[in-house]
């Protein structure tokens, strides 16, 4: 469902209170790139210079699991025998920007579009992930539907080791040289979903995918 009407209205709305116009001023926009070239970052863990050591440490914490591939070319394969690896049935839905990959010659059914109910895999890719944390950064899209990383059990991420930042910062700042701005929906992904709400006791998949299993593809 678009919301991009009704988030529009609630952005008037405030803007009118404020006694803005409507449309936001170029001087307005200045002002927070200023703003955010010059906003002192805060303390930052050493995390040493290997960044994607650091990022399958954090990311197998948060309960991940990572694999490593040599190239875009072994995707397929490297999923297939994930997927069989956990006996799941060989069918997919993922990013409308993976469909240059040999699906097919992996014996892996795919199916480019936004997840319903029935559908246990999502595969995606990620526009970075941050060391630091272990987490992925998902941006949306047309292509990019941010629901197949949220509704299928099994979350599978492709990740280009050069798209591996060291800070949360950093990845911010990548999106605003290559982007411009956030898109509608941003999502930092760590680990499954989970909940300790009964017990304090840790269940995953509370209110997402069970798993999420990233592929880090090295020459890229």
């Amino acid at each position: 469902m678009d919301t991009s009407a009704a988030r529009q209205a609630i952005f008037g709305r405030i803007r009118t209170a404020q006694q803005r116009s409507n449309e936001v001023s170029q001087n307005e926009l200045e002002a927070v790139q200023d703003y955010l070239r010059h906003h002192p970052h805060g303390p930052q863990p050493h995390i040493g210079a290997d960044l994607i050591a650091h990022f399958t440490q954090q990311a197998l914490r948060m309960s991940d699991t990572v694999a490593e591939v040599a190239s875009m070319a072994q995707v397929p394969a490297a999923i297939a025998v994930y997927l069989d690896a956990l006996g799941i049935a060989k069918q997919a839905i993922a990013w409308q920007t993976l469909d240059t990959l040999a699906w097919e010659q992996a014996g892996i059914a795919v199916a480019y579009r936004p997840p319903v109910n029935a559908d246990l895999v999502g595969i995606t890719g990620a526009f970075c992930a941050v060391a630091e944390t272990g987490s992925l950064l998902l941006l949306s899209g047309p292509d990019t539907y941010a629901s197949a990383s949220l509704l299928p059990e099994t979350h599978i991420a492709i990740l280009p080791a050069s798209r591996i930042v060291a800070y949360m910062e950093d990845a911010f700042a990548l999106v605003r040289n290559e982007r411009g701005e956030l898109p509608r929906a941003t999502n930092f992904i760590s680990g499954p979903s989970r909940t300790g709400d009964i017990e304090q006791t840790i269940v995953l998949g509370a209110h997402g995918p069970y798993r999420v299993h990233v592929i880090v593809v090295l020459d890229v």
